[in-house]
């Protein structure tokens, strides 16, 4: 645990100290967020915070890769690399969207390349531990795994529209599945800890808390879609590796946890793609693109419903957070324990959210 832990914090470090000096290039070159009707800020803001993220999740697996009990994870041909390249080309996808605004159609061909490119380094879903299924078709396999990427990425961008929030759901989710992949390590293989898996999503929270600071409101710079599209697709990454690596077979007293790799995900990124599944289908009985831009995303609809810019946020953490470890609760604990956590959890988020929308601590 203690070696994830470092990586965690390596990433975390890197990225928080690269912040400032990506806010400079930003300005050089500028990626500057201007204030839109749509948008909830009232001064131009700087973007392209995914490109600082990069660079600790870069730095995290460099430093992983030099450590001996972790060194085998990173031998050639790894997915760790392949996640890596992916993200790098999400990223570089952003930047260009960044600064020059590129049309949904080429900023999708681009996501599509960037999954792709990682798909094709082996990272893709081979098996589905459900039943025994596995994918038979290698184009099948390299198909599945770019929609979710793409998916995924885009469910990311949708809800990246107030300060924090997105760094703030995919570090609580992504919180939850590190638990959940190191717990699944131990249980899988007792002998041997080591896992790209938990190696991802460490490096996942650890980017996340390196950037918030600088994100939350009042922010200082946005990740940009150089910073969205990439934890999406780091994201369904470590989602995927999971998928593909777990045995069928593998099970505690339950069988619940032989589901989790696919449930979990969904629990982790449960708001992120409710929010992109609705986007879609509004804008397409409205006969627009399905990323035409709007105001209909629900941390617009918080704000209008009477929260502040914080309290919106700190609502959907919330209920980012009963979603991620209740779903990592049906993995490890007694389902009548977790039921009761669920319930009381549930009631305390309708209370939360009760009270934010009266004011609350998030008013700003």
């Amino acid at each position: 645990m203690r070696v994830y832990l470092l990586v965690m914090l390596i990433a975390a470090a890197v990225t928080y100290l690269m912040v400032p000096v990506v806010r400079r290039v930003a300005l050089a070159t500028g990626a500057i967020t201007q204030v839109r009707d749509r948008d909830v800020h009232t001064v131009p803001i700087p973007r392209l915070g995914g490109l600082a993220m990069l660079i600790g999740l870069a730095a995290a697996f460099a430093v992983a890769s030099r450590i001996p009990y972790l060194s085998q994870e990173f031998a050639a041909g790894s997915a760790a690399w392949g996640i890596l390249l992916g993200a790098a080309l999400m990223c570089l996808v952003g930047i260009i969207d960044d600064i020059w605004e590129l049309d949904w159609y080429a900023k999708l061909a681009g996501e599509i390349l960037a999954a792709g490119v990682m798909a094709w380094q082996g990272v893709q879903f081979v098996s589905v531990p459900v039943w025994g299924l596995t994918v038979g078709s290698t184009r099948l396999t390299l198909f599945l795994t770019i929609i979710v990427v793409v998916i995924v990425a885009n469910a990311i961008n949708f809800i990246d529209g107030l300060d924090g929030l997105a760094a703030g759901v995919v570090g609580i989710g992504s919180a939850a599945f590190f638990i959940y992949t190191y717990m699944l390590t131990r249980e899988s293989s007792p002998g041997d800890y080591s896992s790209v898996a938990v190696v991802v999503v460490a490096a996942l929270v650890g980017i996340c808390i390196g950037f918030l600071p600088h994100n939350y409101n009042p922010a200082t710079i946005f990740m940009g879609d150089s910073g969205a599209l990439m934890l999406g697709l780091v994201c369904a990454a470590a989602g995927i590796v999971v998928t593909g690596q777990i045995d069928p077979g593998i099970a505690t007293s339950r069988t619940i946890p032989a589901f989790m790799p696919i449930i979990l995900p969904i629990g982790v990124l449960l708001i992120p793609l409710l929010d992109f599944m609705f986007a879609v289908m509004r804008r397409l009985i409205r006969g627009q693109s399905p990323f035409a831009a709007d105001a209909g995303h629900l941390h617009h609809r918080l704000l209008r419903a009477g929260n502040s810019h914080r309290g919106a946020v700190q609502v959907i953490y919330v209920w980012s957070a009963l979603f991620s470890f209740i779903a990592v609760g049906l993995a490890f604990m007694d389902p009548v324990l977790v039921t009761s956590l669920a319930v009381i959890g549930l009631l305390v988020a309708i209370g939360y959210t009760r009270w934010e929308m009266k004011g609350g601590l998030g008013k700003s």
